[in-house]
């Protein structure tokens, strides 16, 4: 098994904290955030950063769909990371000051892929697809925190 990663990043004109905080509140900001690739949205324990576990089912392609469940860690300032308890699948979302009043954030997400050519298309369009995914709620977040 090889191991996937899919990173995308955007530089956002607001400042770091506001960005953190609202990619960090689970009940409200992150919701906002989401895409039509994402259903069954819940919260099911805290909702606001560290401590929360929070489910939902990713389609990502028309065919692969992903049940998660995904408890949030906080390992360092402002930085997130969602560990799936269905999955070897972790996200680590990365918030740093990016000059006066901008924030860049990183999206990463590592997994381990699947053998064989089954593997090989994993790793050759998984990460792309996740990658379109990324972008559009970054776009979202952009759009939220610059108003």
């Amino acid at each position: 098994m090889a191991q996937v990663e899919a990173t995308t990043e955007r530089i956002v004109t607001a400042d770091p904290e506001t960005v953190f905080d609202t990619l960090a509140d689970y009940k409200v900001g992150r919701p906002k955030l989401l895409t039509e690739h994402f259903s069954e949205y819940e919260v099911r324990e805290g909702g606001d950063g560290e401590g929360t576990l929070v489910h939902w089912k990713l389609q990502a392609t028309s065919k692969r769909v992903r049940d998660c469940l995904l408890e949030v860690t906080e390992p360092t300032d402002g930085q997130l990371v969602e560990k799936d308890r269905n999955s070897s699948m972790v996200t680590t979302w990365t918030v740093t000051p990016a000059g006066e009043g901008r924030a860049k954030v990183v999206v990463a997400t590592v997994w381990n892929g699947a053998g064989g050519i089954g593997g090989f298309f994993e790793r050759t369009f998984a990460p792309k697809g996740l990658g379109r995914i990324y972008d559009a709620m970054l776009a979202k977040l952009a759009a939220e925190v610059e108003k």
